[in-house]
């Protein structure tokens, strides 16, 4: 605890907040989305699975408890650029009412020893200091790579930053209000420790979307747009 002191007498004059880098405080910090999962198209098998391992646990905790099972504490979400995954684990964040806090891989890779991994230490310290939130770490190959060892200091520290994680995710309760979601395009190359049972328990797919997927995506963008009633979606989605 950070407090602030007189000084001459040094008596304790005012608590202090919690030190946090401005780096982390600056990162894409959403308190409640206005993602739905109406805004998301083409992705209902997607929203089926994210809401048993993310929704359920954290709005009904009550229903593992009875069971006595433990949760999923993280999923790794995989699959092209630009299938949803983003904009789905915003949509999760606006339906469990939980803060969003995006993080893109390439922000942890730090030039100094020991400063990814301290910036991975308070990015999960704000993330206990909100009533239910979610950590979405974008782009997580960049840290998550397999380990191997060539001498090269920059790896090194790429290593002890996505240690930090695995320790961070060992670390917190799976029935807690914690939720960490991450997104690759290259699942094959991320290491084994990320991927056991007790850290990133779920993998959700996320493919190209089909005719029926592209013909409701064109309905969402087109809802608010002034068009004509008489535009045949489907046709535009095969033009696709």
């Amino acid at each position: 605890m950070r407090v602030g002191v007189d000084r001459n007498k040094y008596q304790i004059q005012i608590p202090l907040p919690p030190k946090i880098d401005p780096s982390v405080t600056m990162m894409t910090v959403e308190e409640k989305p206005d993602v739905t999962y109406n805004d998301v198209g083409g992705c209902k098998e997607q929203i089926e699975k994210m809401r048993e391992v993310v929704e359920l646990p954290m709005l009904h905790p009550e229903k593992f408890v009875k069971l006595g099972i433990d949760p999923p504490k993280g999923v790794l979400c995989y699959g092209p650029p630009g299938t949803g995954k983003t904009l789905l684990a915003r949509a999760v964040a606006n339906r469990t009412d939980a803060c969003f806090i995006r993080v893109i891989g390439s922000e942890l890779v730090q030039k100094y020893v020991g400063e990814g991994a301290r910036m991975v230490r308070e990015l999960f310290q704000m993330a206990r200091s909100k009533k239910a939130c979610i950590v979405f770490f974008d782009e997580v190959d960049a840290i998550g790579g397999a380990r191997f060892d060539d001498g090269v200091g920059g790896d090194n520290e790429v290593q002890r930053t996505m240690l930090e994680i695995v320790n961070q995710l060992d670390g917190f309760d799976a029935r807690g209000n914690i939720k960490v979601l991450m997104a690759t395009n290259r699942p094959d190359t991320l290491d084994p420790a990320l991927l056991r049972p007790g850290r990133l328990d779920r993998k959700v797919e996320f493919g190209l979307p089909d005719l029926e997927s592209r013909t409701q995506i064109f309905k969402i963008h087109t809802r608010t747009m002034n068009c004509e009633r008489d535009i045949r979606f489907e046709l535009l989605a095969r033009l696709c």
